[in-house]
């Protein structure tokens, strides 16, 4: 008989604890996207004004690309502590973090005031922003995963994924509201700084609503669990049980996070670059076509989550990196066209495509693993897959635009990352049965099951 702690959420607090980890969870994005967008758009010049543009941009991009170097340190960290103290506790800390370095950015001195400092001091800030969101992901959705109701995991679990839409739509829109209401000299002087302010009164919404929910009931079962042996087997550091029981299933989650991460930062952030210097397209209209294309994103993840449930999550990730593979080539072409409707509809179907890769990903990747070392293995496979996907995707593009001057080599490097995904989803084990409470999960590490679990598997 499982404990009091294992029972299920009642029909109303599980839309709250949806909300309070999707809340939070756009609130992190709306900062870690605001800062790409800023790159893109006026950080080369006030923080790299020396350079030519197109360097200044790429220097830009690579201050953006330290912030996903910090996201594994954060995973292991947020991850070790998540798998011991818990999910809510790590995760309202990630959120000061997160909070607290954005604001502190919409205060930096630029270049022009103090020198080579400003970019030292937006660099750090940048760390800390990737060290909090490192630790975000896998406990905003091993909150709802672990509370939710397993025959739809998918779909609920599919909304902390939404986070991520929404703080692009969030962060987009601020810029496009402030850049069509301001002259590009007063974006550039004062204006651009607005929209980091503002996370200070989103962190305070946030936080309030966090605090509310309680702690996941899967894992206070464990840890009550653990504790009753810990005289008689002393348990091992969460990051040693991952690499020792489930070092495949670490693999896949990082195969699949290449084209998923790869193809969202080149459609979201890239694309604010490439849109305007080669396509001779304004920055409004390409913020408005990311706008609309973010709010469609949005409202189709949980539908792919939900599909997830039905047919499994293998079909729906395998179906979503094949059609973005399959899309960069129309993407491009329709980019260059040079019309807003060809721009939103590249975006828009990109996003779409996208969807059905990061909709899964969070149940998948949270049945991959046992309880105590779920938010080690999934914060470690999806963030260290990171720094080879997303940290490097704006960086890498800008660089193929300098050197070729068009657009099929990024395309072609899309498609690389889209064939990699394929073949790590392909190899991976179906997971949508699995019971979080008490899975024998990835390579047969044996989460200590309860005893209503001993009893089906005797």
């Amino acid at each position: 008989m499982a404990s009091a702690a294992s029972a299920p959420p009642t029909p109303a607090s599980l839309p709250r604890i949806v909300a309070a980890s999707l809340i939070g969870t756009t609130i992190e994005w709306y900062d870690f996207f605001l800062y790409g967008s800023a790159a893109a758009l006026v950080f080369n010049k006030l923080f790299f004004p020396d350079s030519d543009p197109l360097v200044g941009t790429l220097l830009s991009f690579l201050t953006y690309a330290v912030g996903f170097a910090a996201r594994p340190l954060g995973a292991l960290v947020f991850g070790h502590y998540g798998d011991r103290l818990g999910r809510k506790k790590l995760l309202v800390l990630s959120l000061l973090m997160m909070g607290g370095a954005t604001f502190a950015i919409g205060l930096l001195p630029t270049h022009a005031s103090v020198g080579a400092a400003a970019p030292v001091l937006l660099t750090t800030l940048r760390l800390i922003q990737g060290f909090a969101l490192g630790g975000e992901w896998g406990g905003a959705v091993l909150l709802v995963s672990e509370h939710g109701d397993a025959r739809r995991r998918g779909f609920w679990a599919a909304w902390p994924q939404t986070g991520a839409p929404a703080g692009q739509l969030l962060a987009t829109g601020v810029l496009s509201l402030l850049t069509a209401l301001l002259s590009d000299d007063a974006f550039g002087s004062w204006g651009w700084r607005i929209p980091f302010l503002l996370s200070g009164v989103l962190v305070v919404i946030g936080l309030w609503i966090r605090l509310s929910v309680d702690e996941s009931p899967v894992f206070k079962e464990a840890l009550e669990r653990a504790e009753a042996r810990q005289a008689d087997e002393p348990e091992k550091l969460p990051i040693v049980a991952v690499l020792r029981h489930h070092w495949r299933d670490v693999l896949v989650a990082m195969g699949a996070r290449m084209a998923e991460n790869i193809s969202y930062y080149v459609i979201t952030a890239f694309i604010l670059v490439y849109a305007v210097a080669s396509a001779g397209v304004s920055k409004q209209t390409a913020l408005n076509a990311v706008l609309i294309g973010s709010a469609v994103h949005f409202a189709v993840i949980p539908a792919w989550g939900a599909l997830s449930d039905r047919i499994g999550r293998r079909p729906v990730y395998l179906f979503g990196a094949a059609g973005i593979g399959l899309w960069m080539f129309p993407f491009f072409s329709l980019v260059d066209k040079a019309s807003f409707g060809y721009l939103v509809t590249a975006v828009t179907v990109g996003l779409v495509l996208h969807g059905a890769m990061y909709a899964p990903q969070a149940a998948f990747f949270a049945e991959m693993f046992a309880t105590r070392m779920r938010y080690s293995g999934a914060s470690i496979g999806a963030q260290f897959a990171s720094v080879a996907a997303g940290a490097p995707a704006p960086l890498i593009a800008t660089a193929l635009l300098d050197a070729y001057g068009d657009s099929t080599p990024i395309a072609l490097y899309v498609i690389a990352a889209a064939v990699l995904t394929l073949i790590a989803v392909a190899v991976a084990r179906e997971t949508r049965h699995r019971d979080l409470a008490d899975v024998t999960a990835g390579d047969g590490a044996r989460d200590a099951a309860s005893p209503a679990a001993e009893a089906r598997t005797a």
